[in-house]
């Protein structure tokens, strides 16, 4: 199987490229950050229209997205909205036409709708539905980042606990999220393309670790890792998620299980940045 990963430079696409190369599956990376030309957001893109045709399954992991400090300061910002929306119409454009099977990478942000985020990934879901491809609902997913820009909690910590022996946290650490390795989901997705025409397309697909932290505790955990850092919480709650909670859906058990712990993965993490 030919598989064409979109988004494949990014913390979850560069797992997936890798541990699928591993397995032996013959991969096309397709990323702006390789090279401008493979750029979502064209119309009529030649070079994607090529390889996604010469593909037998292909991974809908590219978005303009970051972690809680990134999506704070942009996500409702015209460019950040419209960045996603054309790079969704052109992509999505191009699975009709092609007829491919395909996963789509939501986020279970996709409910909240005060979160332009959350609407867009949402957004995404209804393009999917309408093409018969499977949704996944990522839960905090976490790897190695390159672009600190868009950097998420973990690797934000353990650079500040490296760097700075101190680790400056955005809120109060009170909210609580379920953490999942990036090697844990690329098992995920890998076993969830091999069983694509099995799957029930209307069913909820949750890919996370199913164990609740608080973002307080990774900072602990990090901080066990360079003796002496300091944790030092802000007073301000949670205001990306707003404190809402949801309840994952275990349908993705059928498929799959997560092995890696959090403070397993955090070490995991930390010896390759």
């Amino acid at each position: 199987m030919k598989i064409l990963i979109l988004g494949s430079s990014g913390q979850i696409g560069s797992a997936l490229t890798e541990f699928c190369k591993n397995k032996g599956f013959n991969v096309e990376e397709f990323d702006i950050v390789n090279t401008p030309n493979e750029d979502l957001r064209f119309e009529k893109n030649r070079l994607l229209y090529e390889k996604m045709e010469s593909s037998d399954f292909v991974f809908f992991l590219a978005f303009d997205v970051g972690g809680s400090r990134y999506l704070k300061n942009y996500q409702h910002e015209y460019q950040f909205l419209s960045n996603n929306t054309r790079l969704m119409e052109r992509t999505f454009e191009l699975l009709r036409q092609l007829e491919k099977p395909f996963i789509f990478a939501s986020s279970q942000m996709s409910n909240m709708s005060f979160s332009p985020y959350g609407l867009l990934k949402a957004l995404g879901e209804a393009y999917t539905r309408s093409l018969n491809g499977v949704i996944v609902k990522f839960w905090n997913v976490y790897g190695v980042e390159r672009d600190l820009n868009k950097s998420h909690v973990i690797t934000d910590f353990i650079y500040q606990a490296r760097n700075n022996k101190v680790i400056k946290m955005l809120t109060n650490g009170q909210e609580q999220r379920q953490f999942l390795h990036a090697d844990d989901c690329s098992q995920c997705l890998l076993s969830l393309a091999l069983s694509f025409n099995q799957i029930n397309k209307a069913e909820e697909l949750h890919i996370t670790s199913f164990e609740w932290n608080s973002i307080l505790k990774v900072a602990e955990v990090v901080s066990r890792l360079y003796p002496g850092t300091s944790i030092v919480p802000a007073v301000i709650s949670d205001d990306v998620q707003k404190n809402i909670v949801n309840e994952p859906n275990n349908n993705i058990l059928k498929y799959w299980t997560p092995l890696i712990n959090l403070d397993e993965g955090i070490a995991k993490v930390n010896s390759k940045l």
